[in-house]
């Protein structure tokens, strides 16, 4: 692996961020924001709290992107949600002028009963669809490596296609370092009739004991040579960041010489290493 530039074929690209907590977390997003903006991203999404706690954050934010002049999707979560609340939720957004959303079930809050009018996230998708048609571009969640509350492979599979089938335009996935396991996912949906375009979610990797613990958390596997690397490298950050740097390049690159659709990077609110994984791929434009 090298540091050099790829050569290769343009790829569109798409940027997520989580809604900031304080005035200068806010602050350092719009600056990671700017100079994330020389990738000309597709759109920009924004991530939503459990139970939908984060909602008024995440429509701020969406708000802020939308003025700066580039495209954004809101998350849309429906745990505890009814559908007068949806119904009112999809309003606002349209009223901002929003064309994207990513609909998800969503995570139950600690000590949260399921509640809410809506079991799975392809009940949420079949009801955007009824209620608004075709005013929103839909993006659903996929697992190459399985869901981590999903009873089986096959369960997992199928809960996708039903996304699908109800609607959603395409679908991002959980971050992975096997490609093989999202190739995998995309040859068995297809099979399953579930054909929208599958954009490869991207972690970079920054921190070694942050990916583990995210990882730990949303059942993404890290691969036993990539781990075994980076409790090695123990404190060394600058090594840390430089292997990952490395790993993660590498792997989009295997992923657009495979012709996926475009990439979708999980930014974690920071622009430093999404930009040097882009600008070594060749992404960054003028």
């Amino acid at each position: 692996m090298t540091a050099t530039p790829i050569t290769a074929t343009a790829l569109p690209v798409s940027l997520e961020f989580f809604p900031p907590k304080t005035p200068e977390g806010a602050a350092k997003l719009r600056t990671a924001r700017q100079q994330l903006y020389t990738l000309k991203p597709e759109f920009c999404s924004v991530t939503y709290g459990a139970g939908g706690s984060t909602q008024q954050g995440t429509f701020d934010t969406v708000q802020e992107i939308l003025a700066e002049g580039v495209d954004a999707a809101s998350h849309f979560s429906c745990i505890g949600a009814t559908r007068a609340s949806v119904r009112e939720q999809l309003a606002t957004l349209k009223a901002m002028g929003v064309k994207r959303l990513v609909a998800l079930r969503g995570d139950l809050p600690s000590g949260y009963g399921m509640g809410g009018e809506f079991q799975y996230a392809s009940d949420l998708v079949a009801f955007i669809r009824a209620e608004t048609g075709r005013d929103f571009h839909i993006e659903v969640a996929a697992y190459p490596e399985v869901h981590p509350q999903a009873r089986s492979p096959e369960a997992d599979l199928q809960a996708y296609a039903a996304k699908v089938r109800a609607g959603a335009d395409a679908a991002i996935t959980q971050y992975f370092y096997n490609s093989d396991a999202y190739f995998r996912f995309v040859d068995d949906a297809y099979r399953l009739g579930a054909d929208v375009p599958v954009v490869p979610g991207i972690m970079p990797i920054t921190s070694s004991t942050q990916l583990l613990r995210f990882s730990d958390a949303c059942g993404a596997e890290i691969p036993r040579w990539i781990r075994l690397r980076l409790q090695a490298y123990g404190d060394d950050t600058a090594s840390i960041k430089a292997f990952g740097l490395d790993v993660v390049t590498d792997l989009c690159d295997q992923l657009r010489n495979a012709g996926v659709p475009a990439l979708h990077f999980y930014t974690m609110n920071q622009s430093g290493a999404t930009l040097e994984i882009c600008e070594r791929l060749g992404l960054v434009r003028a």
